[in-house]
């Protein structure tokens, strides 16, 4: 993994930024014990020390004490990195690799010269297009008249979308109905309880929530009105930055986070409402995205605070929900229930701590079965874009992933983030089981069922 050299003496650029912005508290902290290595994905993919959340550590700490050149296969091994924090729960250290891991991507990051296209690509995301929502719906408009005009049709049936690779052009297959008009535009800014009024909360409703799951947006609306809350929807609210801080782009993720929390301590709530793991889990952490920044340290701690998923919050301080039964196709012989499954979103479950809630609310679902899948807490291989950018390791994941759903026989495989709900459609594509079972959000199947039962 490149050679031994005193990088110090040699003044490598990249080797100076990693030194200056990797957190030498949480390199030290490591104990190499090895309770990290049975939680990665990428080590139980390939069994490499280096693919390992150890073995990355060591080697940033490498380059730190200027023992090594950070080279291409450096960087290499940063990027097959899932960021999916399985590794935090398991290390008894209590080892922040998730900051680690983007602190290492953003001094990659600053030193990098992408050829033209891949650079052109990550200016219109990261600076064009993800911070600004008008532009985003100009994105979901685009994808809307796509998919309604006949030219997805025509796209599919002249052989076109063969000229993109395999990976891009399966995931067009599963991409949901697009909207030019987020939950705003459709419902409005203000809904108030329906009972008594327990607190308010302020939805935060995404950049890509808003234009490819905005049904999404507005049955958690529905759900949290239903039980006891008053929702609001701050209009100036932007992309929460999880991509930005996910690939090296931190100083644009930091300005996103005080964007958000501008709008929403202006709507003085109680919670702040996510229904996408993701974005949940960099808002928890907005405290130490901009722990630095004295002006807005206060400010982004009460903002991180607040933050909760839609079904930690409904079962933590909602009214008791009623849930009707699904209405599904035939249950599996000999059952009378329907059975439903569920794959953790990773960012939900390890840092926001959030796993038993969803488990909660589809235990209540009358007359289904919930079925526990074996590994459900191990990542899918959608990781924000990394099976864009990493295809061969995602798509490897994700065959193992689906050996073990298969194996619930269930008919609704739940999730709680639209990049693990994409992912789970593309393995049930994948693998023949489309007429068999059905991916959802949970938040969907729950408002399917609320809304059974109500009728």
């Amino acid at each position: 993994m490149g050679n031994t050299v005193n990088v110090k003496e040699r003044a490598n650029p990249l080797a100076e930024t990693l030194r200056l912005r990797l957190d030498e508290d949480q390199l030290t902290n490591c104990m190499r014990c090895g309770f990290c290595l049975p939680a990665c994905p990428t080590f139980a993919e390939t069994g490499i020390e280096a693919e390992s959340p150890r073995g990355r550590i060591a080697l940033m700490k490498a380059v730190a004490d200027g023992i090594m050149e950070p080279d291409g296969a450096f960087e290499e091994q940063m990027n097959h990195c899932l960021g999916c924090r399985a590794c935090e729960p398991a290390c008894p250290a209590g080892v922040k690799y998730g900051q680690l891991i983007e602190q290492a991507r953003d001094a990659i990051e600053d030193h990098k010269q992408h050829k033209p296209l891949v650079k052109a690509a990550r200016h219109a995301a990261f600076k064009t297009v993800f911070p600004h929502q008008k532009r985003m719906k100009l994105v979901g408009r685009g994808l809307e008249l796509y998919q309604k005009s006949g030219l997805r049709k025509v796209a599919r049936s002249t052989g076109i979308m063969k000229l993109f690779p395999k990976h891009i052009s399966d995931m067009e297959k599963i991409l949901p109905e697009a909207s030019g008009k987020g939950v705003l535009e459709k419902i409005g800014a203000y809904h108030p309880a329906k009972g008594e009024k327990i607190a308010t909360a302020a939805l935060f409703r995404g950049c890509i929530m808003d234009v490819l799951f905005t049904d999404t947006n507005i049955h958690t609306v529905d759900l949290l009105t239903a039980a006891g809350f008053d929702v609001v929807i701050p209009a100036a609210q932007n992309c929460c930055g999880a991509l930005h801080a996910h690939s090296g782009e931190a100083e644009g993720a930091r300005e996103l986070a005080r964007g958000n929390i501008r709008a929403f301590k202006e709507a003085n709530v109680d919670y702040i409402v996510s229904n996408a793991g993701g974005c949940g889990a960099i808002l928890t952490e907005y405290d130490h995205l901009l722990h630095e920044d004295p002006q807005w340290r206060e400010d982004a701690a009460w903002f991180a605070g607040r933050v909760v998923d839609v079904s930690e919050l409904l079962v933590r301080a909602g009214r008791s929900l009623n849930f009707g039964a699904p209405s599904a196709g035939p249950a599996p012989e000999g059952d009378s229930k329907v059975r439903i499954t569920y794959q953790d979103s990773c960012h939900l479950r390890n840092v926001m701590k959030s796993a038993d809630a969803p488990r909660v609310l589809m235990r209540q679902v009358e007359g289904a079965e919930f079925i526990e899948m074996k590994n459900a807490d191990r990542c899918c291989g959608s990781a924000g874009i990394y099976n864009v950018t990493q295809p061969e390791m995602a798509g490897s994941i994700l065959d193992h992933k689906m050996e073990h759903v298969e194996a619930t026989q269930a008919q609704y495989l739940l999730t709680s983030n639209p990049g693990c709900l994409l992912q789970m459609k593309h393995g049930i594509e994948k693998e023949g089981l489309s007429g068999s079972m059905k991916a959802v959000h949970i938040v969907d199947f729950l408002h399917e069922r609320l809304q059974e039962r109500t009728e």
